[in-house]
């Protein structure tokens, strides 16, 4: 699998293949085609039989898959078998939210420190972890196993912030700032931006209301 150039398509249905597994396990389903599989996800069976091959296959002809092995091999392809240490910088709301969504360290993603310019915060804890000066990150880091970093600051801190990291051994960002972040090769980033979505929704929302218009 490491020698594979295996397209960004492909990695961002994994997740989705993940999260309908689950529940189907939940559920009780033992196995499952990849034509049943395709009406849940709304992705053609031949592309998810293709995404699968990607990684091997994990069906067989005339069975389809097993839902539990499938769901814990994609769990392994997604890394889900190891704990990721986090930290988080910047302890206003979203910051807080996404400490306490318990839902994280249920799949392996474990926050352990947060950071803050703002010193009525220090010394108090969000979700258990404590809550620590922005000048103490690149020292923690360095000397704490962290794999990625959570970026929920103002975009005028985050570049400055994330050209400290990348002197740092972080392999990951999660960047919910207003701004693309680029930054070495050895160090991953995931750009949220949450306003991207509601537009989304807003074209959609005027799109049907001008469809009902002409009708």
């Amino acid at each position: 699998m490491e020698d594979r150039d295996i397209s960004q398509a492909v990695i961002r249905r994994l997740p989705r293949y993940y999260r309908y597994l689950k529940e189907l396990k939940d559920e009780g389903k033992e196995r499952i085609s990849s034509h049943e599989l395709s009406r849940i996800m709304k992705v053609t069976a031949s592309q998810i039989r293709q995404d699968f091959n990607n990684f091997g296959g994990f069906g067989q002809q005339g069975y389809g898959y097993n839902t539990e092995y499938l769901y814990q091999e994609i769990g392994k392809i997604l890394g889900l078998n190891h704990q990721h240490n986090m930290v988080l910088v910047g302890a206003g709301n979203l910051g807080q939210a996404l400490v306490r969504y318990l839902k994280f360290k249920k799949s392996g993603f474990n926050f352990i420190c947060a950071f803050d310019i703002d010193s009525r915060l220090f010394d108090q804890t969000i979700g258990g972890i404590p809550i620590r000066p922005m000048s103490e990150l690149q020292s923690y880091v360095d000397s704490n196993d962290v794999d990625i970093v959570v970026l929920t600051i103002p975009k005028t801190g985050a570049k400055e912030v994330a050209e400290t990291l990348s002197e740092t051994r972080i392999k990951a960002i999660w960047n919910f700032a207003h701004v693309d972040l680029e930054l070495p090769p050895q160090i991953k980033v995931e750009n949220v931006h949450l306003q991207d979505s509601l537009m989304m929704l807003s074209y959609n929302i005027h799109r049907n209301e001008g469809t009902k218009e002409e009708a």
